[in-house]
């Protein structure tokens, strides 16, 4: 008998995590959760809210937020559910307003020491962030990309455990699976969870997922 691998999954971003522009309102979650259940794991969702048709629907998406505040929720969020693994997609909303893009790496980079500090031994899932339909912003999009690629190698570096999800690559949703220029349709939300469920997958077998 398979032993199945018990993920306390959290679910962290902005108006992408929460779902936004899906049909059911579950975005990639409902989709990454029966992709994981399939397989060899064993899934239960967490978080403060509770959105979307699927069952376990927990989860951190806040609309609108920023990666500080994002960071505040999710913390407070960990401290209380201890997930063992956090899939993250933050920072769409400051590439969009141009908020302190300078520091974004520093930014994120502080979020994920938090979250360590909130869940000890727990695996990171960092996404890169999607395409932006605005020239401007995507601009900027693609900056920030750039910080987070720079910043999981650091980290895979000095050995902790994290994993990037590259949103951005020809696998992952483009401008016209996009509902508003911002937000993916069922079909792009359909790309970000496969790109979820590779690296969940690429976590597992570098040894990365057990309970905590």
């Amino acid at each position: 008998m398979t032993t199945r691998i018990p993920l306390r999954l959290m679910p962290l971003g902005g108006s992408i995590t929460y779902g936004v522009g899906s049909a059911d309102g579950n975005g990639y979650r409902k989709l990454l959760y029966e992709a994981l259940t399939s397989s060899s794991f064993d899934v239960t969702m967490l978080g403060s809210r509770r959105t979307g048709t699927m069952n376990n629907n927990s989860h951190e998406g806040w609309r609108g937020f920023k990666i500080n505040e994002i960071q505040e929720k999710g913390v407070k969020s960990a401290k209380v559910h201890r997930p063992n693994l956090f899939t993250i997609n933050g920072g769409s909303n400051d590439c969009i307003q141009g908020f302190d893009l300078g520091n974004s790496g520093k930014r994120i980079d502080d979020m994920l020491q938090r979250l360590w500090e909130a869940s000890p031994g727990s695996t990171i899932i960092l996404s890169t962030l999607l395409k932006n339909e605005d020239i401007q912003v995507n601009t900027r999009v693609m900056e920030f990309n750039h910080r987070i690629r720079q910043l999981v190698r650091q980290k895979e570096a000095e050995e902790r455990k994290v994993v990037l999800a590259d949103m951005d690559t020809p696998y992952g949703p483009e401008v016209g699976d996009l509902v508003d220029g911002v937000h993916p349709n069922n079909q792009g939300y359909k790309k970000m969870a496969d790109i979820w469920y590779s690296s969940i997958q690429t976590a597992a077998s570098r040894g990365f997922l057990w309970e905590t």
